[in-house]
C-alpha cells in the first residue's frame, strides 16, 4: 500500500510516496482511521485558490481588482486576476503577502516576476494568474482589454471582465 508524506520542513513543502508497512484491515481494528492528509497542491481547486487570492487582495487594499476568466481560452491557468497598488512599495508588499498567505493556507508556492521594481508583478499560482501593477503601468499595457468579452460583476468585491 502506498501513500503520499507530506513534508512541511524548512526548505519548503515536498511531496513523496513511500510505501506502508502494514495495511488497515477493518476486521481487525474498528477504530476509525484518522483523517486523510489535504489534497497536494496539484490538486486544489482553482475557485478556492481564486477566493484565496481575492480575499488576499482585498486585505492588503489592492485598488481595480476584476478576474478574468481563461478556462476555455487558454491552457496556461483557469483565472487571472488582474489589480493595482499605489506604490510599487505597496505593490511588492501586496505580492509579498499573497505569496506567503498562499505557502500557509494552501502549501502554494508561487512563483513571481518583478517584485524587484514594483511596477508590475507577476504571481503564478498555478491555476490562477495575478498581475499587480502601479496605476500608471496598468495604464500604459491595458491588459484586460486583450481578454475582454462582457464585463460581469463579480461576487466578490472585484470586477470579472
Amino acid at each position: 500500500m502506498a501513500y503520499i508524506v507530506v513534508d512541511a520542513g524548512t526548505h519548503g513543502v515536498s511531496l513523496k510516496e513511500e510505501t506502508a508497512l502494514s495495511q488497515y484491515n477493518p476486521a481487525v481494528d474498528t477504530a476509525t482511521p484518522t483523517t486523510a492528509l489535504p489534497p497536494s497542491p496539484g490538486h486544489i481547486d482553482s475557485d478556492l485558490l481564486l477566493s484565496t487570492i481575492l480575499a488576499s487582495l482585498d486585505d492588503d487594499k489592492a485598488e481595480d481588482v476584476i478576474t478574468v476568466p481563461l478556462a476555455g481560452k487558454s491552457e496556461m491557468a483557469d483565472h487571472m486576476v488582474i489589480a493595482s497598488g499605489r506604490s510599487s512599495r505597496q505593490v511588492a508588499a501586496i505580492c509579498d503577502k499573497l505569496a506567503d498567505r498562499l505557502k500557509k493556507d494552501l502549501g502554494i508556492i508561487a512563483r513571481f516576476e518583478g517584485r524587484e521594481t514594483g511596477d508590475w508583478v507577476l504571481l503564478d499560482a498555478g491555476d490562477v494568474i495575478v498581475h499587480v501593477f502601479r496605476p500608471e503601468v496598468r495604464d500604459f499595457y491595458q491588459l484586460e482589454k486583450m481578454w475582454m468579452t462582457d464585463p460581469k460583476p463579480a461576487s466578490h468585491p472585484s470586477k470579472t471582465v
